[in-house]
């Protein structure tokens, strides 16, 4: 029996792919700022490199299950993470997405959508 991740789709197995590699890296995050000297201040940094990381592993994953057309693939994935991300700090948080949530969006689907394409070159032909 497959798994549910398995047999999905390849936008489903990246934002998976991508949510989890996000939560790993959220968790390396956190345990440098208790147990080191990094201040507060840098963690911005650390948080786009997380994201960053986790977006382009996930189109990668996308673009090589899916055999073709990595780019669109890729770019679907890095789309659905920004949505899923901007529901989750409007439901939770009430953040109302600004003019600068344009900005990420195109960084969502340009880091997803290179992801993608090296993710074809890996897929099994």
């Amino acid at each position: 029996m497959k798994s549910v991740v398995a047999s999905s789709s390849p936008i489903l197995t990246g934002i998976v792919a991508t949510l989890v590699l996000m939560l790993l890296g959220s968790v390396v995050t956190s345990l440098f700022l208790q147990f080191s000297s990094i201040t507060e201040m840098k963690m911005p940094i650390f948080t786009y490199l997380v994201n960053g990381i986790s977006l382009f592993i996930g189109g990668l994953l996308a673009g090589k299950k899916g055999g073709q057309k990595g780019w669109y693939f890729g770019g679907l994935t890095g789309i659905s993470y920004f949505i899923l991300l901007v529901l989750i700090g409007f439901l939770a948080y009430d953040i109302t997405p600004k003019l600068n949530a344009l900005v990420y969006f195109t960084f969502s689907f340009l880091i997803g959508a290179f992801g993608g394409i090296f993710g074809v070159n890996m897929a099994n032909k």
